[in-house]
């Protein structure tokens, strides 16, 4: 059973920035695109759990901060030629920007 939780306003988060949100699950770090796209993932790095709420966004993808892992927000895997993934979740913006995350 999907459950699907309020977490905010898209404007909560900076453009090219992120945001973490506590969940059952644990950290989850929020991240807004240029072009307004908002994704979800866990916030750790697959290859030593550094933040990657902490990271810098670039188009689609966020770049670990401690050792440059490249990860695509849109699936969650590495960018080659790093290797792993991360857990992705789902958000949805509604009509008026207020952002709901699928658990």
């Amino acid at each position: 059973m999907e459950n699907r939780i309020h977490i905010g306003h898209r404007n909560d988060i900076p453009r090219l920035g992120s945001r973490v949100v506590q969940t059952e699950q644990g950290e989850i770090a929020l991240f807004r695109t240029a072009d307004d796209a908002v994704f979800a993932v866990a916030n750790r790095c697959p290859h030593k759990n550094g933040p990657l709420s902490e990271g810098i966004v670039h188009g689609h993808t966020v770049t670990c901060p401690l050792h440059n892992l490249r990860l695509n927000l849109e699936n969650g895997q590495a960018v080659a030629p790093d290797e792993g993934c991360v857990e992705q979740f789902t958000v949805h913006v509604d009509a008026k920007g207020q952002l709901f995350l699928t658990m």
